[in-house]
């Protein structure tokens, strides 16, 4: 999954044509997913090519403050806050603190110093899959791609790698990916990410700050997507039970994303 060369959304890839085995792929088209999009520019002839119609994002309502998205021309925006749970109860988590956390190495060290940075991931992961406002957002994001009349759509959060990372996984799943191919998608952010984020990298090690510190902030690692898929066998016992009952998303949603989104080998 290359990143699309857009001048001004980091992150932006197409999920199709991911392959999904038995000579099945995702459908090229139908669902991107992206960073922020404060500074997207619909006039840029690489956005409007892709016809996006609708707009998740997955914020919370200070990162939405903040860097307010641009909807392409003709789109809709989707306010669907994974987060608002967990920050009520334990804080704003690292994944929405990138750029506080990146501009005070002494703070990033108090925090998340010593192995504890992927402690905290790993606990927003968790959040994810167990609290009501994640599955409230993923469940919207779902019920629109499973609307017969949607266009092309498009979900994103900050750096498009976390709560992003954890939308895909579920609808990959819900396509019936197996993991290596999930993995393997999740992971593939981390160029992307790295090369969006180098200048505040810089900045940050400038200033005395752990590289490593800095790279487990603003990357993915394996870990990280498996404390989410535990939470899920630990709850619901398999992918498909967590997205109809934990989700609340019925069969017939699914089947009808599986339908859009699927194409066959001709």
């Amino acid at each position: 999954m290359p990143a699309i060369p857009a001048t001004n959304v980091a992150n932006l890839r197409d999920l199709g044509p991911l392959p999904l085995g038995e000579g099945r792929s995702v459908r090229p088209g139908r669902v991107f997913r992206s960073g922020r999009l404060d500074r997207l520019d619909s006039a840029d002839p690489v956005v409007a090519s892709l016809g996006i119609r609708t707009v998740v994002d997955f914020r919370t309502a200070a990162e939405r403050a903040d860097r307010p998205d641009h909807v392409p021309d003709g789109g809709r925006l989707l306010v669907a806050d994974v987060l608002a749970d967990h920050l009520a109860e334990s804080g704003l988590p690292p994944a929405a603190r990138l750029k506080t956390l990146l501009g005070d190495p002494v703070l990033a060290e108090e925090v998340l110093g010593g192995g504890k940075v992927r402690e905290a991931f790993a606990r927003t992961y968790r959040a994810f899959v167990s609290t009501d406002s994640a599955r409230a957002a993923y469940r919207a994001f779902l019920t629109e791609l499973g609307d017969p009349r949607g266009g092309p759509l498009l979900f994103h959060c900050t750096a498009g790698k976390d709560r992003t990372g954890w939308a895909a996984t579920i609808l990959l799943s819900v396509l019936g990916a197996d993991d290596e191919t999930v993995m393997a998608e999740y992971l593939s952010v981390n160029t992307a990410v790295r090369r969006a984020f180098a200048p505040m990298v810089e900045g940050f090690t400038a200033q005395g700050g752990d590289p490593d510190l800095a790279l487990a902030l603003i990357g993915v690692v394996p870990e990280y997507l498996t404390a989410a898929l535990d939470e899920v066998a630990v709850r619901h016992g398999s992918m498909e039970k967590y997205v109809r009952d934990g989700l609340g998303v019925p069969d017939e949603v699914t089947d009808v994303i599986r339908e859009r989104l699927t194409v066959y080998a001709a």
